[in-house]
């Protein structure tokens, strides 16, 4: 976006491995911010510190000699608000403007600013001829979160909701996927206050949504990313179909777990697999959550659960899912523990059907244990 009275002066991180220290991001990472040029000059967040000296050398630039007024804060986690102190180094009268929390939590990160304005929802900030309008957004996916949206241009800020991983241009044509898995991973346990803002905002003209990470949506594309948030954030599937993921040593459970995906596809199903060893682990969630069903297979180990797995349904604890009907199969040589194991797991979670029968095999799958892999996948794809 670049217009008269918005600029974008957001940074690619192409470099970057591991979002968050810990979500692979092979196309890197954006981190949106913007300029809106009024009869006063706010800017629209920082960026990470990764970024500070790009950032800044491109808001002088954008800036033209002019001097910022307002600093609005959106949300106050490091790759936005990494850049604040910078920020207030070149441009010490600017005055920050925040949730009372996100100014709250300024000197948590050694932030020291002498000029602050509280804001709330439904309070308005007047530029000269353009308005402010804050959105409270709690909990999407902090406490401070703001969102922003300036009526005379129908913008949307959004702060990191509507996201995505990757640099800004990364996968032009294909928004879904990677918007899917930074969702699940980033805000997929906050469901209710994601609705919550997609109700506050729905009676709102807008055009343009402009997020904090990820391309700027407008048309189409906007109303297909509205549409599955919407989806999304109401915990129910995307998609019909089984996702099998599993936890195999030897690969004796994974010869198990294929051969139960083509039992499921025989019986028209769509099914996703993953390799909980070896795949990516935030793509795993995000199958769990598109999906309507899954089955999990995996080994016993030390008593246990093979660790992948474990840490793939700590995860689902962790992002709240929620109502779906799950399969389990285990595998052990001479005291299968898994599917007991599994079972708490997920018992721990809301709206859980496990499925029956339960799959118990012996070391390895042998003809006489298909009949079985076939009652599940037949009772776990009824309704």
């Amino acid at each position: 976006m670049n217009t008269e009275v918005i600029k974008y002066i957001g940074c690619d991180d192409a470099d970057l491995d591991l979002f968050e220290s810990q979500y692979i991001v092979p196309e890197g990472m954006c981190y949106n911010s913007y300029l809106l040029c009024a009869g006063h000059i706010a800017v629209m967040d920082t960026v990470d510190p990764r970024k500070t000296e790009e950032w800044l050398s491109k808001l002088a630039v954008a800036l033209d000699s002019k001097q910022p007024e307002y600093l609005i804060i959106q949300h106050m986690e490091p790759d936005h608000s990494g850049s604040i102190s910078a920020f207030l180094s070149v441009y010490p009268n600017a005055t920050l403007v925040g949730s009372k929390i996100a100014l709250q939590m300024l000197p948590q990160f050694g932030i020291n600013a002498p000029n602050t304005k509280e804001v709330k929802g439904g309070d308005m900030l007047d530029l000269g001829g353009m308005t402010l309008s804050f959105i409270a957004a709690p909990m999407v996916h902090w406490p401070e979160v703001l969102m922003t949206y300036v009526p005379e241009q129908k913008v949307l800020f959004s702060a990191d909701a509507f996201g995505k991983f990757g640099v800004y241009d990364a996968d032009t044509d294909d928004w879904t996927c990677e918007a899917r898995r930074y969702y699940f991973n980033i805000c997929g346990k906050y469901g209710r206050p994601v609705a919550n803002v997609l109700k506050a905002a729905s009676s709102l003209d807008i055009q343009t949504i402009a997020p904090l990470h990820g391309p700027i949506l407008e048309g189409e594309k906007m109303q297909e990313a509205v549409r599955l948030y919407t989806i999304w954030s109401s915990y129910e599937p995307e998609t019909d179909g089984v996702l099998v993921a599993y936890a195999s040593i030897h690969g004796n459970t994974r010869k198990a777990a294929l051969q139960l995906a083509e039992v499921l596809r025989a019986k028209g199903a769509k099914v996703a697999v993953t390799d909980l060893s070896r795949d990516d682990m935030a793509e795993a969630v995000e199958d769990a959550f598109r999906m309507s069903r899954m089955v999990l297979c995996c080994s016993t180990y030390d008593a246990d659960i093979f660790p992948p797995m474990h840490n793939f349904l700590h995860k689902l604890q962790l992002k709240t899912y929620q109502s779906r009907r799950v399969g389990l199969v285990e595998n052990g040589s001479w005291a299968p523990q898994a599917a007991r194991i599994m079972r708490s797991m997920l018992e721990q979670m809301k709206d859980i059907t496990i499925v029956e029968p339960v799959v118990s095999i012996r070391s390895t799958l042998k003809p006489t244990d298909v009949p079985a892999l076939e009652a599940l996948a037949e009772h776990l794809l009824q309704d």
